[in-house]
């Protein structure tokens, strides 16, 4: 083939022996292919080097009409809600969505994420980032300069992003229980290597101590509801002494709450349980749960938003974008009974 000519969808296609619009649908991370012939044709275009091509738009406007989106963590609630909301204000905005999942966030697989997208010619990159890694000035140095904006990530005015207050999510729902008369509340906190979870913990901390109460027990879980269950097991072995719970997350307090039920513990009458995400169940827990609630489609179209501010000005001032959560007041939580 001549080197002058430039590769064409095509081409990938005769030589993967696919019709061409199998290969247009694996570009375009369209389902049902099979899984072989996907990475063959993935294969090939890396072997090729071939590049999508956006056609006349691009070319006349020099952008692909394209974002990508870097995430880690989708085997949980708040992470893939986030990509769902992105890339429904991705479509809103007109732009498709290049999503590339990271295994973890070290300064290599991120590396490699982004190397992924970048046969993608994209305009614009945001960056689900929850648990420290990659330094955002090292995600700008392997995107090449690609206008980046973080999403939940560490706070820092120099890097341009969109998050959640959890510390402020934190604080109410603790306020919340403090307000009913609890003064004995235990925590069962996320990982404390996400900074959603660390910011939570935190708050539940100081708004305690500015309360004038000691925080009670804290025993770290993993986000599920299992993990939830073994953490509420483990802090009845060592104490009884709590009249409510502060959980870090819905999945978890769900667990939480069943292991509190084959204690004979009623909820709220002898202990409150709230939670944190307001996840489409919690209004069918039993009973109902107390929780603080993301509003992640804001999140999602703030994100896109700014991204494509960002892409249009990328010498605009850096901005830090906040949104704050909301408390969601349901039956888990009710006044104390006394100690």
């Amino acid at each position: 083939m001549s080197s002058t000519r430039r590769l064409t969808l095509r081409d990938i296609a005769k030589q993967a022996g696919v019709s061409y619009q199998t290969v247009s649908r694996v570009i375009n991370n369209h389902p049902y292919v099979a899984e072989e012939t996907r990475q063959r044709i993935h294969d090939l275009i890396a072997e090729l080097d071939y590049h999508p091509n956006k056609a006349a738009r691009s070319l006349a406007t020099r952008r692909s009409h394209t974002l990508a989106l870097i995430t880690f963590g989708m085997d949980y609630y708040g992470p893939a809600q986030m990509v769902i909301h992105i890339e429904r204000a991705a479509k809103a905005a007109g732009y498709d969505l290049v999503l590339s999942i990271a295994g973890d966030i070290s300064r290599g697989t991120v590396q490699d994420a982004i190397a992924s997208i970048m046969h993608w010619q994209v305009d614009g990159i945001l960056m689900i980032k929850p648990v420290p890694g990659v330094a955002y000035d090292d995600a700008i140095d392997i995107s090449g300069g690609v206008p980046t904006v973080q999403i939940n990530g560490e706070k820092d005015d120099r890097i341009p992003s969109i998050s959640v207050e959890q510390a402020v999510g934190s604080r109410i729902i603790t306020e919340h229980l403090l307000e009913l008369g609890h003064q004995h509340i235990c925590e069962i906190s996320g990982p404390l290597n996400w900074y959603d979870a660390l910011e939570r913990h935190e708050s539940w901390q100081q708004t305690m101590r500015a309360a004038g109460y000691k925080p009670g027990y804290s025993i770290e879980g993993d986000w599920t509801a299992q993990g939830g269950y073994r953490a509420m097991q483990k802090l009845l072995s060592i104490t009884r002494d709590f009249t409510a719970v502060v959980v870090a997350n819905d999945q978890m307090a769900l667990g939480a709450l069943r292991a509190l039920r084959m204690e004979g513990i009623r909820v709220p009458e002898d202990v409150s349980v709230v939670g944190f995400d307001d996840v489409p169940e919690a209004a069918c827990y039993e009973p109902p749960l107390t929780t603080v609630r993301q509003e992640f489609d804001v999140l999602g179209q703030q994100g896109i938003e700014y991204l494509v501010e960002r892409i249009n000005n990328p010498d605009a001032p850096i901005e830090r974008h906040i949104i704050y959560p909301a408390l969601i007041k349901r039956l888990s939580s009710a006044p104390p009974r006394r100690l």
